[in-house]
């Protein structure tokens, strides 16, 4: 049985216990949210060395990492070199959004190598095969991409993006928008594109109930993607949008029904204004189904520094209900990030996270915090560092400047508030 198939029964799996011991919650607390389409767990049982992990209502915020090669960086090694930087940063998740090299080797490698759950979007494979086999991504068929689902879920794959609400109703509503930046979705792109060309509805969509039964089969969580997210601002928010949404929701209770996990993908490029709209609008639409954003991206104009502008949409986007954020790097819209990028990338997102968590009251969150605050009372340095969320920097850049009296640091020096009204304190 899946995850979701036992917990609607009842049956406490040991996957469940362990993220009910990983998330501070009675494992009751878990087995109701999986049953309830609230939680999901993307475990794949053929992922051996996979650490279940908890997504949804009441859980800590999780973030996922974004890997992959592209037809101009085809690099295996660089793509582990990035993917071990982004285990090192604590990345919940890792996702393989590759379209060239050796694809099946690389997911391979990330499957043996890391014990996060490894997403794909099965749509960029297809895509790749067709091109490959006949010259022409447009080329590809129904058997084809439901076929990648299937091979991606014998190798182990734990969630898939599933462009499955892109239909001939939400593209037709897309062009009489009008929009400033029509499909930024890759995945997207490239379901909308093929139906425009064979004049014929979305495979994902029209063969949902045989995707279901593959997913079933492995117990691979599907993310429900939003081909139709807003790549710019003026778009956030809008009927092609909205209309997606609306789909998705109606096949995320086939998928409960069915006996499938299922989280939905949301935007993108999204106002500070709008976010909690967007996140209210899904919640509602999809009944709680776990939400997980890229972003989002409050700005337009941060390139080279799209991880603050994910970072800032992220946390508000979490304390109004989001459950997993998909970082951006300093890189986005602009190359194929490097290890550095991945890093910063993570620990902004992790941030983001972070913050929405206490405001969330997730258990244990503000606890860290208050454990920093005694450190930094007691001038405590080690400590410091070891409860820095990115300890390797906090390090660095405490003995990148060594202070005159070790106990305080160069900012004041002699000056230095705590020092001097602990001194005070202490002498009344």
């Amino acid at each position: 049985m899946t995850q979701l198939e036992s917990a609607k029964q009842g049956i406490l799996t040991a996957a469940m216990k362990q993220v009910a011991q990983e998330e501070q919650q009675p494992v009751d607390f878990i087995q109701q949210g999986v049953a309830a389409g609230t939680i999901v767990i993307p475990y794949n049982p053929a992922h051996k060395n996979c650490k279940p992990l908890g997504v949804g209502a009441g859980l800590r915020t999780k973030v996922n990492a974004n890997l992959g090669t592209s037809t101009d960086c085809g690099s295996l090694d660089e793509e582990m070199i990035k993917a071990r930087a982004a285990d090192e940063a604590k990345a919940d998740a890792l996702m393989d959004l590759s379209t060239g090299g050796d694809l099946i080797q690389l997911r391979k490698q990330l499957l043996e190598g890391f014990s996060q759950p490894l997403g794909t979007v099965p749509m960029y494979e297809a895509a790749v095969r067709a091109r490959q086999r006949d010259n022409s991504m447009q080329a590809m068929t129904a058997e084809d991409m439901l076929e990648v689902v299937r091979s991606q879920a014998e190798q182990g794959v734990d969630f898939m993006t599933i462009h499955a609400g892109v239909t001939q109703e939400s593209v037709e509503r897309l062009r009489s928008q009008g929009r400033a930046m029509d499909i930024v979705s890759r995945g997207g792109a490239l379901i909308g594109g093929w139906m425009i060309h064979h004049q014929k509805e979305n495979p994902y969509f029209e063969r949902y109930a045989e995707l279901l039964e593959i997913c079933k089969k492995y117990d691979v969580t599907i993310s429900l993607g939003d081909g139709l997210r807003p790549g710019c601002l003026d778009d956030a928010t809008d009927r092609a949008q909205v209309q997606e949404l609306i789909t998705l929701g109606e096949l995320a209770r086939r998928s409960r029904e069915a006996g499938v996990q299922v989280m939905i993908e949301g935007p993108g490029h999204v106002p500070l204004n709008q976010i909690k709209t967007n996140m209210v609008l899904e919640k509602s639409l999809c009944e709680g189904a776990p939400f997980y954003v890229l972003g989002p991206l409050v700005t337009d104009v941060a390139a080279g520094y799209d991880h603050i502008a994910c970072a800032i949409g992220g946390a508000i986007a979490a304390s109004a209900g989001a459950d997993f954020l998909c970082y951006v790097t300093p890189s986005e819209h602009l190359r194929l990030p490097d290890a550095k990028d991945v890093r910063e990338g993570v620990i902004a997102s992790r941030i983001a996270a972070h913050a929405a968590d206490i405001a969330k009251g997730v258990p244990g969150a503000i606890e860290w915090d208050r454990e920093m605050s005694k450190a930094r009372r007691a001038l405590d340095w080690d400590k410091q560092i070891e409860l820095a969320l990115d300890p390797q920097k906090a390090r660095e850049m405490r003995q990148s400047s060594t202070p005159q009296q070790p106990e305080v640091c160069t900012m004041c020096g002699d000056f230095c508030a705590v020092k001097g009204i602990e001194e005070y304190i202490k002498k009344k």
